[in-house]
Order: C-alpha cells, then sequence, then structure tokens
C-alpha cells in the first residue's frame, strides 16, 4: 500500500513508524519535520524526479513524498466488540458505503472526536485503500477498523453483547440532540442514496434523525457522521462528568 501526501506520512512516521518500508521523495522536496523523523527511525529513502514519483503511485496531490507501508490490519471484530464495552468505544456501523472520500473522512471524524471504532461489509462496499487512508489524513493510526462478512449478522452479535444499535435516518428519527442516548453504543449510517437497508433495519433499537429546518437536501454521509459523534462524544463526556 502507499501512503501519499505531508500530513498521512508525517502522522505515520510519528506514531506507527515501523510499517513504512520506504520513502521516495520529489527531488526538490524540503520538509524538516519529516526528515528529522525519517532520520531517527532511519527509514529508507529515494530521491525521484516529480515524473518517476507519479509513477510510483499514480494519484493527485502527492505534495512530492510516497511512502511505501505494510498492508492495513483490519481489527477483529469479537475482540472489538468485547474490549470495545471496556474501553467505553462507540462503533460506527457503514452500510454499503463505496465512495472511499466518504470513508477517509468518517476515519478523520472518528479519530479527532475519539472514542469511536468503525466496522465496515467485506462485500459491495469500499475498504480501506490509499485513497482512504490519504483522506484519513493519519486518522487509519487512531480509529480500529472491523471488516465483516454480514453487517446484519455483526449487528445481532452485538446486540446479543448487551450493545444499543441506533441507526440514523433522514426523517422519522427522534432528533439526536434532544434524546439521552444509549450506551455502549452502535451508530448505523447507510449509503446516501439507499440509507439503511431494510434488513439491517430491523436491528435498530432506536432511529435518530438531525434537526435539520432548512431546504429539503441531504448531508453528505461524512457531514452527518461528523454532527453525530459530535453529540455522541458530548453526552458521553456529560455522562462520564456526572458519574464522578
Amino acid at each position: 500500500m502507499y501512503l501519499y501526501g505531508k500530513n498521512s506520512i508525517l502522522e505515520r512516521l510519528r506514531v506507527n513508524p515501523r510499517s513504512i518500508k520506504k520513502i521516495f521523495l520529489r527531488e526538490n522536496f524540503n520538509a524538516p519535520d519529516i526528515f528529522k523523523l525519517v532520520g531517527s527511525k532511519k527509514i529508507p529513502t529515494k530521491r525521484v524526479s516529480e515524473k518517476k514519483l507519479g509513477r510510483v503511485k499514480h494519484a493527485s496531490r502527492l505534495q512530492g513524498i510516497v511512502a511505501e507501508v505494510d498492508d492495513f490490519i483490519y481489527a477483529d471484530f469479537e475482540e472489538l466488540l468485547h474490549k470495545g464495552s471496556e474501553k467505553k468505544l462507540s462503533l460506527i456501523f457503514l452500510d454499503s458505503i463505496s465512495d472511499p472520500h466518504n470513508l477517509g473522512s468518517i476515519m478523520r471524524i472518528a479519530a479527532c472526536f475519539g472514542g469511536f471504532a468503525i466496522v465496515i461489509p467485506k462485500y459491495n462496499a469500499c475498504e480501506v485503500n490509499d485513497t482512504v487512508m490519504h483522506v484519513a489524513s493519519g486518522g487509519e493510526n487512531f480509529v480500529p477498523v472491523s471488516m465483516v462478512s454480514n453487517i446484519s449478522t455483526a449487528l445481532f452479535k452485538a446486540k446479543k453483547a448487551d450493545w444499543w444499535i441506533v441507526g440514523a435516518v433522514v426523517r422519522g428519527g427522534k432528533e439526536i440532540s434532544s434524546i439521552s442516548l444509549p450506551f455502549p453504543m452502535c451508530l448505523v449510517l447507510g449509503s446516501e442514496d439507499k440509507g439503511i437497508r431494510c434488513g439491517i433495519e430491523r436491528h435498530l433499537d432506536l432511529k435518530v434523525s438531525l434537526p435539520m429546518k432548512g431546504v429539503s437536501l441531504s448531508l453528505n454521509v461524512a457531514m452527518a457522521c461528523a454532527i453525530f459523534c459530535h453529540e455522541m462524544a458530548k453526552q458521553k463526556f456529560t455522562n462520564k462528568r456526572g458519574n464522578k
């Protein structure tokens, strides 16, 4: 796999440098903070022309640096389910999210708020690839991501393990800011065009919506995720503070 862009590679150097096999630099690339970390971790580097750098990784906005890294390691779902409850994580289940930019943005959002893990399906959805990690801008280092064969089965297991299953819907749900959210909690987000599938919907304990009083336009799934995560993080913090 390949990481590209200054922020993504700088964060990987700080958090998980052992996963970096080699770094390719454009001939005139200059970033002292990156050079310092590369030198201290003794990571092999190679200077190449801009044209050759584009052959290493064909993508826009390489920003003069590409890193060859280990394959992304997915978290074991069973372990995530049981240890996640102990660590007070909230799980974000993504149903049929196919755009890598959305998945990358959601990983970055989850990392920024903290206390989240992500569950994605193995089929008919986006996996964690180079584009996802670039958009995540280092978020992949802080957010466990589990890939499961069947989202419905995974939600059934979560419910048996005493997790609450909450689904985000455009209309017909309770406004998330007006209710007390149940924890430990799994938030289910569906695709922008179809929403949460019927087979998944039957597992929901609660449906929530965003209080949108403007024009009848729907939010991008990553934008909606940010608002949901904000409210979930706020309520978890309030609950912790109230229990002290």
